[in-house]
C-alpha cells in the first residue's frame, strides 16, 4: 500500500500470470473477483532478466529462438487480459514488467492500491527448497494473496 489507506469503493485485483495453467486459472478467478467487486483487473506478466540476445550467447540461433518465444507468450498472454476486456464486465490492464516476481507483483500492487494478488499455485519441484511465488508474496505483501491450484 503506498500510503496505507484503501478505500471502500472498487479496487483493483492484480493477477500474475505466466504459461502455466496453475497462472491462466489464476486468471479466470481473478477476473471473476474483479467483476463481482466491481473493480479493475491488472495482468501482471513478469519477464525474467536473464540476459539474453546476440552475442551474448554462442548459440544465436537458440538465443534467437528463446527470444520469439517470449515474445509469442507475452503475445499470447495479452489476448487473453484483452478477451476478457472485450467481455465488458471488468477494466483490464496488462502490464509487462521485468525482474523478480515478487518484487515486480508487490510494485503493481502498491501502485494501484490493490484489493488482493491473485497467483497460480507452483508446479515445479523446486520451489519447495526456495519457495514458491505465493510463499514468498504472503511472507513480503501486504495485501491478501489468494493462490489458485
Amino acid at each position: 500500500m503506498a500510503d496505507g489507506v484503501r478505500g471502500d469503493g472498487p479496487g483493483a485485483v492484480v493477477v500474475g500470470v505466466d504459461e502455466s495453467p496453475t497462472s491462466l486459472r489464476a486468471l479466470d478467478y481473478a477476473a471473476g473477483l474483479a467483476r463481482r467487486q466491481s473493480g479493475r483487473l491488472l495482468v501482471v506478466h513478469v519477464r525474467g532478466v536473464r540476459p539474453i540476445g546476440p552475442g551474448l550467447d554462442p548459440l544465436a540461433v537458440a538465443v534467437e529462438a528463446e527470444l520469439e518465444a517470449r515474445r509469442a507468450l507475452e503475445a499470447e498472454l495479452r489476448e487473453e487480459a484483452r478477451r476478457l476486456a472485450d467481455a465488458g464486465d471488468v477494466e483490464v490492464t496488462f502490464v509487462l514488467r521485468a525482474g523478480d516476481p515478487v518484487r515486480e507483483l508487490s510494485a503493481v500492487a502498491d501502485e494501484h492500491r490493490a484489493d488482493v494478488v491473485v497467483v497460480g499455485a507452483s508446479t515445479r519441484p523446486a520451489h519447495r527448497l526456495g519457495g514458491s511465488l505465493a510463499a514468498r508474496l504472503v511472507r513480503s505483501c501486504g495485501w491478501p494473496v489468494t493462490v489458485v491450484p
